[in-house]
């Protein structure tokens, strides 16, 4: 799925145009399609963690979301082998929304318990 990036990607402010695709239930992978060579791989926070946080007015805006959007959230993810030592930066979500075809990024400033890269092996239950 094709979005138009109307909230910069931290670092990557030239970038317009991201592809969405699924790689399984809980990951998913972005590329910029004017530049094969940026991918990154996305988590959903949800599937790891309680996680919740609200979207600033202006990103709205941005993004076009009102009640009537479907909207995704995802978390780059720095995968290491193993898997388990892979870390998610849940302080500058990407936000997707589906209905207008547009994403961004946004900062979660105000919440002490999350950090900007957070071992994945927090959050896997032990067997």
């Amino acid at each position: 799925m094709q979005f138009t990036v109307t909230q910069p990607l931290l670092g990557f402010e030239k970038i317009t145009q991201i592809t969405l695709e699924k790689i399984d239930e809980i990951f998913m992978r972005i590329e910029s399609p004017d530049s094969k060579e940026i991918t990154f791989t996305l988590v959903n926070p949800f599937a790891l963690r309680e996680y919740s946080f609200d979207i600033p007015s202006a990103i709205q805006e941005k993004l076009e979301i009102d009640e009537k959007s479907n909207v995704l959230i995802y978390n780059i993810v720095i995968i290491q082998s193993p898997i388990e030592n892979s870390v998610v930066n849940f302080i500058a979500p990407i936000v997707f929304n589906t209905t207008s075809k547009k994403a961004g990024q946004i900062i979660i400033s105000d919440d002490p318990s999350l950090s900007i890269a957070e071992p994945i092996s927090t959050f896997l239950k032990a067997k």
